[in-house]
């Protein structure tokens, strides 16, 4: 269960609410989230919970919301750039149909194999090919063998943010005509909105930028239409028309 730290601030793991009340956060995950999370996402967000890097998980609010959209589009082929534990990559694998698939990608399989005994448990690791190290070599020769274009259902991009644009423009071309691409962190603990002289974490501030230039060039993008949403950390969600 979630307390609340020092000056109030939610230790929720993976908390990255945008909401200003930490109480109604809580509310949203006892009343809504909790109690409709299937036992196999808890049993890997508190297997999550313990490792140093937490706060990089995806938060179970979002882990729902992944798994409710996915259903909706009947989404079949996807791909998952940014794996860490899993939780996102479970909650994909279980709105997918028992033959679909997720190509998911991370430099660090130490942290995928951390969730992967609890996705073996749910009888899901047929659906994940995953590959480690880099994404956007993959992406580039996926684009040259060519028969990979407009082959993808879902995109879900949750890692490295001063590669974001550079992903967009390999991964636009792979998602399908009506598929979706949803960039996790566009919000960015809500720095976007800081003034230049805020007292920002390192990394906080050393990604903003690159968050605030993709943001700029997705609202451009005349291929797409989104939706920014303020689900966690901000999601934006692309869906390519053209």
């Amino acid at each position: 269960m979630a307390s609340n730290g020092e000056n109030g601030r939610h230790q929720e793991v993976g908390h990255k609410s945008l909401l200003q009340s930490d109480a109604l956060y809580q509310y949203i995950l006892e009343t809504s989230v909790y109690p409709r999370e299937p036992e196999a996402m808890k049993e890997l967000r508190e297997i999550t919970a313990k490792h140093p890097w937490n706060l990089m998980t995806t938060s179970a609010d979002e882990g729902q919301f992944l798994n409710m959209l996915l259903k909706l589009i009947n989404a079949k082929n996807t791909m998952e750039i940014g794996v860490f534990t899993g939780y996102s990559l479970l909650a994909t694998a279980m709105a997918l149909p028992d033959d679909g698939k997720i190509l998911a990608m991370d430099i660090n399989r130490d942290n995928y194999e951390i969730g992967l005994p609890v996705i073996e448990k749910a009888g899901l690791a047929h659906k994940i090919d995953f590959r480690e190290g880099p994404a956007l070599p993959v992406l580039d020769q996926m684009i040259e063998d060519g028969k990979y274009h407009g082959s993808y259902d879902f995109i879900f991009v949750d890692a490295d943010k001063d590669n974001y644009l550079n992903y967009h423009k390999r991964l636009i071309d792979l998602v399908k005509i009506g598929g979706v691409i949803g960039y996790d962190n566009t919000l960015w603990n809500g720095s976007v909105v800081a003034p230049p002289d805020a007292p920002l974490r390192k990394y906080v501030r050393y990604y903003r930028d690159f968050v605030l230039e993709l943001n700029k060039a997705l609202a451009a993008d005349s291929r797409i239409e989104i939706c920014q949403l303020p689900v966690g950390d901000g999601i934006t969600l692309c869906r390519r028309i053209t």
